[in-house]
């Protein structure tokens, strides 16, 4: 996998951006508008970010209105729906500023954020990745920095977590009892919205391509921390998430991708003895993903048969 270096470069009438950010969208209808217009209307680090836009081969109407709304914002088209990887690799290389943000189109940046991340980046100059505090949209915060779990972690929380969420391996796995209003390292943050430093992922090579939705967040920490840089969860910067929004009408496909993804990446992380273990985790994924799909069809058809007796 080849990463494609900044080709975009400010307008000399302009002064450069201090931090750029990329929406890589997929059908998220008004929300991508609404996550464009709060990372323009974030001016704390001098003026607003440089913004691009990559759309996935959407077929609704949400690059129709931002064009509408926002006729300025650059929105690359790559013409087929290429994940959320390659998409971040397009919108980073038609970026110039030495700091860029991967968005999620169904998030919205608080103001202060662009100056919190670019203080903690300025501090330490080893840190190659910061995630931002994640809320939903009920105001509850979401475990966005979390650990790589061990193997035994992995299946407790594999085989746990869907219906147990409390259980001892998935609190640790997502840093539950951590303080979320105190910055720490982290050994990934969530690719919802992450910022990263451009000399970090021109080292790396950028988001590995292979990961087509899930789990690409996971192994870009991994491969940053691997090369030395430190990855960090910083609370001054904020950002609420409507998850699931682009996902939602595909379900299934989504579970797929997401058991397919995890078992990618402990094909890169596990060597030696270890790989032994990738038969048995593909046979545990299967069985994990054919539950939720089968939890994913009693809960829409409890919900369809609510709104029937309701109409």
């Amino acid at each position: 996998m080849t990463y494609p270096s900044a080709s975009a470069t400010p307008a000399a009438t302009e002064p450069a951006a201090a931090w750029s950010a990329v929406v890589v969208n997929f059908n998220a209808g008004s929300r991508l508008v609404s996550c464009v217009r709060s990372l323009l209307a974030d001016t704390s680090a001098g003026s607003p970010p440089e913004v691009v836009v990559v759309d996935n081969a959407s077929v609704d109407d949400s690059i129709e209105s931002l064009r509408r709304d926002l006729p300025d914002v650059v929105v690359v088209e790559p013409g087929a729906n290429l994940g959320y990887a390659r998409g971040a690799n397009l919108g980073i290389a038609a970026t110039s500023a030495g700091v860029i943000a991967v968005l999620n189109p169904d998030v919205e940046v608080e103001p202060g954020t662009g100056a919190a991340m670019l203080t903690r980046f300025q501090a330490d100059e080893r840190l190659g990745a910061i995630g931002p505090h994640i809320r939903d949209e009920g105001g509850e915060t979401y475990p966005s920095a979390r650990t790589h779990p061990s193997v035994t972690s992995a299946v407790g929380h594999a085989v746990l977590g869907p219906f147990l969420p409390g259980n001892r391996f998935t609190r640790h796995y997502r840093q539950l009892d951590a303080d979320p209003g105190r910055p720490r390292d982290a050994e990934w943050v969530s690719g919802a919205a992450i910022w990263l430093r451009r000399g970090a992922l021109d080292q790396i090579g950028g988001w590995d391509e292979g990961f087509f939705l899930f789990m690409e967040d996971v192994d870009l920490c991994w491969r940053l921390r691997r090369a030395g840089w430190r990855v960090a969860y910083e609370p001054g910067g904020s950002v609420v998430h409507a998850e699931g929004v682009s996902r939602s009408a595909h379900p299934y496909q989504s579970i797929v991708a997401h058991h397919r993804s995890a078992l990618r990446f402990a094909s890169k992380r596990w060597h030696g003895p270890q790989r032994v273990l990738l038969g048995p985790a593909a046979v545990l994924l299967a069985a994990r993903g054919a539950l939720l799909a089968a939890r994913e069809v009693v809960v829409r058809r409890a919900r369809n048969n609510g709104t029937r007796r309701l109409a």
